[in-house]
């Protein structure tokens, strides 16, 4: 449990309402040392937690094996920069998610990205109820039966991510349109 009046998992008019974190962008570059991205991170932010990625600083080009481009990810320069970055920063970036997690009530997960290579640390993974009828769980079950996924839990998690990697515009426009309801519901009477 966390926040004021806790924070579980049940109906959504069941859950504490979140602590706005708008400011997030902000807040996270005002508090990362200088030196440790080339610019602002990218920070996302959902009911749950606050991600912070942000891209390292490479003096020279990354060199690839023999020249070959390796698929994106796959680059061990790259890879071991993050991992470097990882390990040098863990003191100061626990210290930054402690103050912002106690600030917005949500967890902070960081990342980097250098070259090809971007890596996800400290991540969440929050179980989520959902009913499905026996069509839907069919779907499920032929992705696991099929070897896309290990099971209905992770196959529903590729259904997500694949209706967002195709819906981003849409997507986008309606999470611009919930600020813009949220801002003028903060606005109005008794607030």
């Amino acid at each position: 449990m966390s926040g004021p009046r806790g924070r579980g998992y049940g109906r959504p008019g069941d859950r504490a309402e979140s602590v706005p974190a708008q400011d997030a962008p902000d807040w996270f570059a005002a508090h990362i040392p200088a030196g440790w991205f080339t610019g602002p991170p990218a920070v996302v932010v959902d009911r749950d937690e606050i991600t912070v990625v942000g891209e390292l600083p490479v003096e020279e080009p990354l060199l690839h094996s023999g020249g070959v481009e390796l698929p994106a990810g796959r680059d061990p320069e790259a890879a071991a920069l993050i991992r470097r970055f990882r390990e040098r920063t863990r003191d100061e970036r626990i210290a930054i998610a402690a103050e912002a997690e106690r600030r917005y009530g949500r967890k902070v997960a960081w990342g980097a990205t250098a070259g090809t290579a971007s890596e996800l640390f400290t991540v969440l993974s929050v179980p989520v109820m959902t009913r499905l009828r026996q069509p839907e769980r069919q779907v499920l079950d032929t992705l696991v039966e099929s070897g896309v996924a290990r099971s209905r839990s992770e196959a529903l998690a590729w259904c997500v991510r694949l209706v967002g990697d195709n819906s981003d515009t849409w997507l986008r426009q309606l999470r611009e349109a919930l600020e813009q309801v949220e801002k003028i519901r903060s606005e109005g009477p008794g607030r």
